[in-house]
């Protein structure tokens, strides 16, 4: 699954966001920060906690210029019929997209074979639409929307300091290092 440093392929959708359905594609993504945000089912258990951890974090990526975009196999309308139905789905503000073809789950090679529903995966896209980063978990794993404002502020700015990079753990503002012939061996 060589899926870092590629580029998005092509897509056409149709989501659900703040009380309306609006197409999408590929062309969406480029020029800014994205997150795909992989999920199973609508309706579900581990799904509405994930989503609505993320809606909770979307005004901070927004001001970090990142637009979300959850997707799974549901359709655009399933989406907006969650979206009027629960407490923690109602509070999401980001694209809901509707990918009952799979295409877009199919692009991203997170289709789980003969089942028709996507893995609980993560990809985050860099404004040039190259994944920079992903994350798959297992079905009962649920991800953490903390953790994914961390990588998104590390992407950013190893992407604005060239021969810098993130460390384990690192947090904004904190030291990077700087790979070079006099750091081997010394970490």
């Amino acid at each position: 699954m060589g899926m870092i440093n590629s580029e998005i392929k092509p897509f056409n959708a149709t989501a659900f966001k703040q009380g309306e359905f609006v197409e999408i594609s590929e062309a969406d993504v480029k020029g800014k920060w994205s997150v795909f945000f992989f999920y199973p089912a609508d309706f579900t258990f581990v799904c509405p906690t994930e989503l609505g951890d993320v809606a909770d974090k979307y005004e901070e990526l927004q001001k970090l210029g990142v637009e979300v975009f959850s997707v799974s196999t549901d359709t655009h309308f399933t989406h907006k019929a969650w979206h009027s139905s629960s407490e923690t789905i109602g509070k999401i503000n980001y694209f809901m997209v509707g990918d009952q073809t799979g295409t877009i789950t199919n692009n991203f090679g997170v289709m789980r074979e003969g089942q028709g529903l996507a893995d609980r995966a993560t990809f985050l896209i860099d404004p040039d639409g190259i994944i920079q980063a992903m994350e798959i978990t297992a079905e009962g794993i649920g991800r953490d929307a903390d953790d994914l404002m961390r990588k998104v502020k590390a992407a950013q700015y190893v992407r604005a300091h060239p021969g810098e990079v993130c460390p384990a753990k690192w947090k904004e503002g904190e030291a990077t290092l700087t790979p070079s012939l006099d750091l081997v061996g010394k970490i």
